[in-house]
């Protein structure tokens, strides 16, 4: 099965500066990837490279960057196509649909973008890695996680991981082929469990567990928000942008540690 494995990078301030400048130009030769793909009505990933491969290479992208940005823009319309079709964007004619098919899809400069074996390298022992950048391969960026995604890393990274720059900091995104536990026996029986807003989690004939604390901390969370919001001096937006997904983490940490327990 897939496991994904996030570390966070720790580069010094020049390669900072670097991997910052990279997204920004591997993201912005996507928006123009996007527009030629759009212009010639979306096409296929080989006959896309054919218009666009040379350019790319002139922007200073390498062979495979170049190659990265042009799949990316083709699997983000692949996607945009299969969501059409499911109807997620709404029906023929809706506004949403509508703006949809009517622009290229565009890239935000810190979007996440693929490096393969060929353009990043892992030095586990060390916990750094080596990773190329349009200002040259820089080596030696330190990275942090915890041991068992260490281990992971080290015993079932496989193929692409994603670098992403998040309220500026770095973070490499792998894809890990991690071996499936053999099913020794059946089980028994099986558990019930009916989630919900007012009770999270509801065991059939056991336990309830209600919902009532995580939605007092929802409400504080609002009116600190709105307090914030209505000062909207610069550091109440620095405070706002800090907390910005402080909540969603402490409601999945909630919902999981009391589905385990």
């Amino acid at each position: 099965m897939k496991v994904v494995v996030r570390v966070k990078l720790m580069p010094q301030a020049d390669q900072a500066a670097a991997l910052s400048a990279t997204l920004g130009a591997v993201n912005d030769a996507a928006n123009w990837v996007s527009a030629v793909a759009f212009e010639h009505g979306v096409p296929r990933e080989y006959a896309l490279r054919t218009f666009t491969y040379a350019e790319l290479k002139r922007r200073g992208l390498g062979a495979q960057a170049a190659q990265h940005t042009i799949k990316k823009v083709r699997d983000a319309y692949t996607t945009l196509r299969a969501n059409l079709r499911a109807g997620n964007l709404g029906k023929k004619g809706s506004k949403r649909r509508t703006t949809a098919e009517s622009k290229p899809i565009s890239f935000r400069p810190e979007a996440a973008h693929p490096f393969d074996d060929r353009c990043l390298s892992w030095q586990y022992d060390a916990q750094t890695v080596s990773i190329w950048t349009t200002a040259g391969r820089i080596k030696n960026v330190r990275f942090a996680c915890s041991a068992d995604a260490l281990k992971t890393l080290r015993q079932h990274r496989r193929g692409e991981s994603d670098l992403v720059e998040r309220d500026g900091v770095f973070y490499l995104i792998a894809v890990c082929e991690v071996p499936e536990a053999p099913l020794n026996e059946l089980p028994g029986g099986w558990l019930g469990v009916d989630l919900g807003i007012v009770n999270i989690a509801t065991v059939d004939g056991m336990t309830r567990f209600t919902g009532r604390g995580l939605n007092r901390h929802r409400k504080r969370q609002l009116e600190l928000r709105r307090k914030l919001q209505a000062k909207a001096t610069k550091s109440a937006r620095r405070r706002l942008k800090h907390r910005r997904r402080t909540e969603s983490r402490h409601a999945t940490s909630t919902t999981s540690s009391r589905r385990r327990s």
